[in-house]
């Protein structure tokens, strides 16, 4: 009854399971490197999935009501290491408003190399920098016109950053690999993916924006967010319904190379073998010439909901 979807029993399990192997390993301190080395890769991959999770929430909240949507929040800030709110500016606000312009920060024309495995390690560090920058005007802006979501924001940043600080003071070994490198894995992981979903789509067109990755145990895990074209035409869609709807209202339009099978596959023939940069025809990507961001956020004379600032 306090879910709006019955499936986020599944979101819950996972940000539970997240912080048990974390405590676990923080208690039991594992020195085995078979065991320690698992647990370790685990953790990042649930510190991931609660980046994903973040990611569906601030677009699809996971309870009725708001109070627990907000500690759900402040929660789930400490799963990935960041607060949750700070995802608003960046991805609803500039990604997806404005996808691959000069106003999406993660636009994928930041990175330039002919050869993709340059601009997998080179994208997430050059898009973070973008994101940070994004991130402070727009608190400072929200900081005069919408005090509820600067709060919100205040309390989850003194969480997280004060959990990680005191973290460190108890234990700074323990803290740097059951805490911050699997934080650091998460905000690495839920950048790169963006240029899986996007380079070499056609930002223009209705259906042919995004790349879909449509493995039924890949998107069972990560809460169905391959079906990225879906998600851009209705961002509020929640994470469940998003196969069906592809199916009816993306499937029949889309060019079927952008419904790719397997990540793996993928990453294989783009990025290794031969691993040159081509859109999703096959041809070499053109870039435009780099111009640098432009910004998208309004003055403060603007209300809120022009800021399309919502606490859930």
């Amino acid at each position: 009854m306090m879910l709006r979807y019955r499936a986020d029993i599944r979101t819950l399990s996972f940000v539970a399971f997240y912080f048990a192997i974390t405590a676990y390993q923080w208690v039991a301190a594992p020195q085995q490197w078979w065991l320690a080395i698992p647990l370790i890769m685990t953790t990042c991959i649930f510190s991931w999935f609660g980046a994903i999770i973040t990611h569906n929430t601030i677009h699809a909240p996971v309870f009725h009501s708001k109070t627990m949507n907000r500690v759900f929040q402040v929660v789930l800030s400490l799963t990935y290491g960041s607060p949750v709110s700070a995802f608003v500016p960046g991805h609803n606000l500039s990604h997806h408003k404005h996808t691959q312009t000069q106003r999406d920060v993660m636009r994928t024309s930041k990175v330039r190399s002919d050869r993709n495995i340059f601009n997998l390690f080179a994208f997430a560090p050059k898009v973070a920098i973008a994101i940070m920058k994004n991130d402070q005007a727009y608190v400072k802006t929200m900081r005069k016109v919408h005090k509820s979501w600067f709060r919100q924001y205040v309390l989850e940043s003194v969480t997280v950053f004060g959990t990680t600080i005191a973290l460190f003071v108890i234990d700074w070994k323990k803290a740097l690999f059951y805490w911050l490198i699997p934080h650091l894995y998460a905000a690495w992981g839920i950048i790169t993916i963006n240029y899986f979903q996007h380079d070499g789509c056609d930002a223009e067109h209705p259906y042919n924006h995004s790349r879909n990755f449509v493995s039924p145990l890949l998107n069972w895990f990560a809460f169905n967010n391959g079906y990225h074209t879906m998600h851009h035409m209705r961002a509020s869609l929640h994470w469940s319904l998003l196969p069906a709807a592809h199916a009816a209202e993306v499937k029949p339009h889309i060019d079927p190379v952008l419904d790719q099978k397997s990540l793996i596959v993928f990453f294989v023939k783009n990025f290794l073998l031969p691993g040159k940069r081509r859109d999703y025809r096959g041809e070499l990507v053109e870039l435009p010439p780099e111009t640098g961001d432009e910004s998208w956020i309004p003055q403060p004379r603007e209300t809120p909901e022009d800021l399309g600032a919502v606490v859930a």
